[in-house]
């Protein structure tokens, strides 16, 4: 198989961190107890009727006292996505330290897939042959390994899969599975906080496909909930500057502009751009601008500050650490599992990932099969990684509707109009409903 051209590449990196934002943003079902209820019915079932017979005596990468588990992920272009590993020997060395699970250490057998499909099919191959199950991969190629789960349905793969025919699988799990629409919670805060300001929105989508689709389920339940659009504009994957696009908007009226579906280095070049122009409406960021750089990235506190954010996990970069304790837990093991290495959202889905097949492992009893995990994971019906995520259910392969709302406050990422940590919903708003539009 060739190698894709470099111009493809630059596609499929700005396509795989928008739908990374969209996973992470993005909710669905009305309450928690819908989403149980729809999980604990027929998807349980039907999942458990495809696990081969085969795979209940299938016992892979286990021994007496530890459980093997590959991940397949892109560390090339300098480490694209290696928070997914990191995040997933995090979690492996936070419950060996615990004493493993069922008295077996995870080990975890890493792969580079160099971002190119081949070497994606042959590491999952690889896995197959000698791990009990894949956990916390991450790469754009994962269709070309999910080629080889297709064909082996009694593998397990637990992580966040892009490919939707691959995230389609029976023997596919994620903590945090992609749904098309939009959530309409967010939506509506703002509309209430800003009622003026949304008879002129702007936004800005990126020229590729897959971001083309989520902007036009975010366009429909803004338009929904009563949003007027004045302004959209799209932008190529190796666009830099978006001064053009800024004295449009200004010309346009825009008062509130959504940034949720951009990832971090579009949307630090924008905020660069409007403080430059000196135009400053209502910003609000999304799920892959909460990182470390966005702040320096943008110019400093002062492009950045006023700023909202709406997403689906806690601030797991450490605002929340004194409140929510897995956030402390999840830091301090990224830190011991590589040094220094700052997190980011792929690390989360690496660490939750992990979280998840721990649980189901723990479920499959002392002598676990590939067929006993497969069967635990079609029963975990409501998950949330100790409060860092909204509750979402993995069986069904749908989202919950919880989310929080942010600020940028002198240069920090700060939670805003938040329900308290200590109260039912863990600090997320539970609000609404995640909308998906009509099919044609």
């Amino acid at each position: 198989m060739t190698r894709t051209s470099r111009k493809t590449r630059l596609a499929a990196l700005g396509a795989v961190l928008l739908l990374a934002t969209t996973a992470a943003a993005c909710s669905s079902t009305n309450s928690a107890s819908t989403t149980t209820t729809a999980a604990g019915g027929s998807n349980t079932t039907s999942g458990s009727s495809k696990i081969p017979a085969s795979a209940y005596g299938d016992h892979t990468g286990i021994t007496s006292n530890s459980v093997t588990v590959g991940n397949v992920s892109t560390l090339a272009l300098g480490g694209l996505f290696k928070g997914a590993q990191v995040g997933t020997q995090a979690y492996a060395d936070y419950v060996n330290s615990t004493g493993g699970v069922n008295g077996r250490k995870l080990k975890v057998d890493g792969a580079d897939d160099g971002f190119t499909g081949a070497t994606n099919k042959q590491a999952t191959q690889a896995a197959l042959t000698n791990d009990f199950a894949l956990v916390g991969n991450f790469s754009l190629e994962d269709s070309y390994g999910g080629a080889v789960l297709a064909a082996n349905p009694g593998m397990p793969d637990v992580s966040n899969v892009l490919d939707t025919t691959t995230g389609s699988l029976p023997n596919v799990y994620s903590p945090v599975p992609l749904n098309g629409g939009w959530q309409e919670g967010g939506l509506q805060y703002f509309k209430k906080k800003f009622p003026s300001d949304v008879t002129a929105v702007g936004a800005m989508i990126a020229s590729l496909p897959s971001a083309q689709t989520d902007w036009a389920g975010e366009k429909y339940v803004m338009e929904k909930v009563g949003y007027h659009i004045t302004y959209t504009a799209n932008y190529g994957v190796a666009q830099t500057d978006f001064t053009s696009n800024v004295i449009a908007m200004k010309n346009a009226g825009v008062k509130i502009l959504f940034v949720d579906s951009m990832a971090e280095s579009y949307a630090s070049a924008l905020l660069k751009n409007l403080t430059q122009q000196n135009f400053h409406p209502v910003v609000v960021l999304g799920a892959a601008t909460y990182t470390a750089k966005l702040i320096q990235d943008s110019g400093g506190p002062a492009a950045v500050n006023g700023s909202f954010l709406d997403q689906s996990t806690t601030l797991y970069l450490g605002q929340d650490a004194s409140q929510v304790p897995a956030v402390a837990t999840f830091l301090h093991w990224v830190n011991v599992a590589s040094p220094g290495f700052t997190p980011d959202l792929f690390t989360l889905y690496g660490w939750l990932s992990a979280q998840l097949f721990a649980q189901a492992l723990q479920n499959a009893g002392t002598n676990p099969s590939r067929g006993s995990l497969l069967a635990q994971l079609g029963k975990i019906t409501t998950f949330d990684g100790n409060h860092l995520i909204g509750p979402n259910n993995p069986a069904a392969k749908s989202v919950g509707n919880c989310y929080i709302i942010g600020k940028v406050v002198s240069g920090d990422f700060q939670r805003l109009d938040d329900p308290p940590v200590s109260g039912s919903t863990h600090g997320f708003r539970c609000d609404y409903s995640y909308v998906t539009p009509p099919k044609n």
